[in-house]
């Protein structure tokens, strides 16, 4: 069955974003097309129909699909939870948490699962388009790489190359590519396209034909610089906006180091009303801060230091001192919290710490991870919402009794007596229009004309139009096989 291979000189390159709109033009001509990525790295999971989790890239080019997303199309999902470990997902599920060292011992398990997934999308789909992950050129990985080339050469894939010549040395690094890997590698390219190019293409004649004689691979075009890519679901925090725009209500997020699930703010973000900042480390939180957010965090222990680190606990106390709101999301709803236990270390060392102490909630993590779609309703509003969890561990207390949202008849996250600190284990909830107009409204807000969803869909739509009045798509679609 037919497939194509987008892999790139580098990370942040754009794949995500071209498989995005190769997938949306593939659509608009009738193709049954799904996306695919054998592993990613990403805190920034979606949860899927068939109740497991991928990366949120993966989830977006599945909705260029006109698709679902499942698991299969991101079969090993790998979340960072220090700097030397991550815990490994595979076909949605957690396996085991693993350090950088002892992750090519699993190779072999994983590779046979990413086949098998990649064997099913292929059996039920006309055409699957396949993203890669960094560079090829990593050739210090190969032996026990099944993101690249490892997937390529198992599963047959012919492969084309995308360079980022918006970082420079675009030349060098599609040139330089083919020179460092091995020979049978090197097969498996078909061609090369230049991304994010800014002013005149015309002006790169000479650098691609340089291209096409250094390396005999086929050229697919040079694609200018899509200026609504920024639009599109984030999947790297770094790629959030560290500032919307400057007037509007005052929301601030806090950039912790190990951020997680932050979709949350790409809605916000958008909203005519809303100015929405990113606070990195180091910075201090803003006095005239009208809302601070506290995202979602994959080592909710750690982020709690990392944030004390950052003195923004203080902040903090002074913010809410001067009558400012605090919404907790996940992590951040338990750091929110009086406590943060972990007894069997599950998120790292056992045992416990004092949370932040602005919700009268106590946290015990868990081995059982939550891991569901859910509808809800607001208990403020009253309004339906639509959701999705994605943690670990049980938060109570007093606070509980003034609910965020009612789950079933059961009453789900927290307040403060005062209404000013919410926490809540919800994420996705600002992509419900109507809901994210009333949570506005309540912050005095006049918001109702932004529809989100449609944006999005609207943004790949173009997208695919962009790349389709530059791109050789045709030529790109007749390489699968």
């Amino acid at each position: 069955m037919p497939a194509l291979m987008l892999q790139g000189t580098g990370s942040n390159v754009g794949k995500s974003v071209l498989v995005a709109g190769l997938c949306r033009a593939a659509l608009k001509r009738g193709i049954k097309v799904a996306p695919f990525k054998p592993q990613n790295m990403s805190n920034n999971a979606a949860v899927t129909v068939d109740g497991g989790e991928i990366g949120r890239a993966q989830a977006l080019q599945a909705r260029a699909c006109g698709l679902e997303p499942m698991t299969d199309m991101n079969p090993v999902l790998l979340k960072p939870e220090t700097d030397m470990g991550a815990q490994v997902i595979l076909q949605g599920k957690r396996i085991a948490t693993t350090q950088a060292r002892d992750y090519g011992g699993l190779r072999p398990r994983l590779l046979a699962g990413v086949l098998e997934s990649f064997e099913r999308l292929k059996a039920s789909h006309d055409l699957v388009l396949v993203e890669g992950a960094g560079s090829p050129a990593e050739v210090n990985l190969r032996a026990r790489d099944i993101a690249n080339m490892g997937f390529a050469r198992a599963a047959e894939v012919p492969v084309v190359l995308a360079g980022d010549i918006d970082r420079g040395g675009v030349i060098a690094q599609i040139v330089g590519t083919q020179a460092v890997i091995d020979a049978a590698d090197a097969e498996m390219v078909k061609g090369f396209l230049i991304n994010k190019f800014r002013g005149d293409p015309r002006l790169f004649d000479d650098g691609y034909a340089r291209i096409e004689q250094s390396t005999g691979w086929r050229g697919f075009g040079v694609l200018p610089w899509f200026r609504d890519a920024h639009l599109l679901p984030a999947e790297d925090a770094l790629d959030l906006p560290r500032r919307s725009r400057e007037d509007g209500l005052k929301v601030v997020c806090l950039a912790l180091s190990r951020i997680a699930n932050f979709d949350d703010l790409d809605p916000l973000a958008q909203e005519p009303g809303v100015s929405l900042a990113m606070i990195a480390p180091g910075e201090v939180i803003p006095g005239d801060a009208d809302l601070v957010i506290l995202p979602g965090s994959k080592s909710t222990r750690g982020d709690l230091a990392f944030l004390r680190a950052q003195g923004w606990d203080v902040d903090l106390a002074a913010h809410v001192r001067r009558g400012g709101h605090v919404l907790g999301i996940c992590g951040g709803y338990q750091m929110l919290g009086r406590s943060i236990s972990d007894p069997l270390g599950i998120e790292g060392p056992a045992g416990s710490d004092a949370g932040l102490g602005l919700l009268a909630v106590d946290t015990v993590m868990t081995a059982d991870k939550r891991l569901t779609r859910v509808s809800a309703t607001h208990a403020a509003s009253g309004l339906p919402l639509e959701g999705y969890e994605i943690h670990i561990g049980h938060s109570e207390g007093t606070d509980c009794t003034r609910p965020f949202a009612y789950l079933d008849g059961m009453p789900e996250g927290a307040r403060s007596a005062d209404g000013r600190i919410t926490g809540s284990y919800l994420h996705g909830l600002f992509a419900d229009d109507a809901f994210r107009t009333a949570w506005l409204a309540g912050l005095g807000v006049a918001a109702g004309g932004l529809r989100y969803g449609a944006k999005v869909d609207a943004v790949l739509d173009a997208l695919a139009e962009h790349m389709q009045a530059h791109l050789d798509v045709p030529g790109l679609l007749a390489l699968a096989r």
